[in-house]
């Protein structure tokens, strides 16, 4: 075989792996810990939040659900829904376009998305539950006038 068509296999062998960009579809659960205390309106809160901090849209939002979508370079689009409630939340696939999903399989660009997505709720919550409340610095609430 001569060196050049050696070449052109290997390349096009690269190139066919290249491809293979097909990683199993995940979907983030997470059950927020007793010392993590959140309303419902605050996991909604951050979600919204980290949405929008990672350009995600949000598409609707109902008592226990976000709808969101995002379009890369107006070839990539994913759909996805987060179910919430006071004790955690799950980002599930809902649909996608240009993201090869097949079968239980999708882009490696969606897990990278929705990884990023779920960590950027997961800060959110901890910076709401770290943030001392009015209540607990004193504010708003009556003192003793000293005479």
């Amino acid at each position: 075989m001569s060196s050049l068509l050696r070449a052109a296999l290997v390349a096009l062998t690269l190139l066919m792996a290249a491809g293979c960009t097909s990683k199993p579809i995940v979907t983030p659960t997470r059950t927020l810990a007793p010392q993590v205390q959140a309303s419902q309106e605050e996991v909604k809160q951050a979600i919204i939040t980290a949405l929008a901090k990672r350009e995600w849209s949000v598409q609707r939002v109902n008592p226990a659900q976000v709808q969101a979508e995002i379009t890369v370079r107006e070839k990539l689009h994913v759909e996805i829904d987060i179910n919430y409630s006071a004790n955690g939340y799950n980002i599930t696939y809902r649909d996608s376009s240009g993201m090869d999903y097949r079968d239980g399989k999708i882009h490696r660009n969606y897990i990278r998305w929705v990884t990023f997505l779920d960590q950027d709720i997961l800060a959110e919550l901890r910076a709401h539950h770290e943030q001392p409340t009015a209540r607990a610095i004193g504010v708003g609430e009556a003192q003793p006038i000293s005479q």
